[in-house]
């Protein structure tokens, strides 16, 4: 996979992986092309197309598309499938994802995606596996912000029995 765009029914980009070394401007232009072209396409038409190089493997699920570039000797049905695993993974961490889960969690969705993805290649299809490691990083993300939330608490004692004592 070359690269991944979650965008809105609107064209707005709600987030973007690129598996390949490219320039921000050229980024832009891709992704300005392939939200346009995905969009003004007709929701019966085929989910996959040709597109420079590359083929283009999109799905749209509920207000957002999610959209990849594969090569042309990919699989774009493995690829379908990989999109559904991804929305799969979000439903059952956000409880039935919405846009709005990705617009104020998107480090949370960036996450599920490198946890499932690597190199733009599948390296966890368990579910179970992929929740569990998020699950475990969430943890370890409330352990830390517990322990700075101490020393502060610990020290505005101390400097409450101060005062107490003059």
């Amino acid at each position: 996979m070359q690269f991944m765009l979650l965008f809105s029914r609107q064209g707005k980009l709600r987030l973007q992986k690129w598996y390949v070394p490219l320039s921000d401007k050229e980024k832009k232009k891709i992704t300005r092309e392939l939200v346009q072209t995905v969009l003004a396409r007709k929701p019966k038409m085929c989910s996959f197309l040709e597109w420079r190089d590359l083929k283009i493997v999109y799905k749209r699920y509920a207000s957002l598309y999610f959209c990849c570039a594969i090569e042309d000797q990919d699989n774009e049905l493995i690829t379908l499938e990989i999109i559904h695993r991804y929305v799969e993974l979000l439903d059952k961490y956000f409880g039935s994802v919405c846009e709005l889960d990705i617009i104020f969690n998107f480090e949370k969705a960036y996450f599920i995606l490198d946890e499932f993805l690597l190199g733009g290649e599948a390296q966890e299809t368990s579910k179970k596996n992929v929740l569990k490691a998020i699950e475990q990083a969430d943890l370890l993300q409330e352990r830390k912000a517990k322990k700075k939330k101490t020393p502060l608490k610990t020290l505005w004692q101390s400097q409450s029995n101060n005062l107490e004592t003059m």
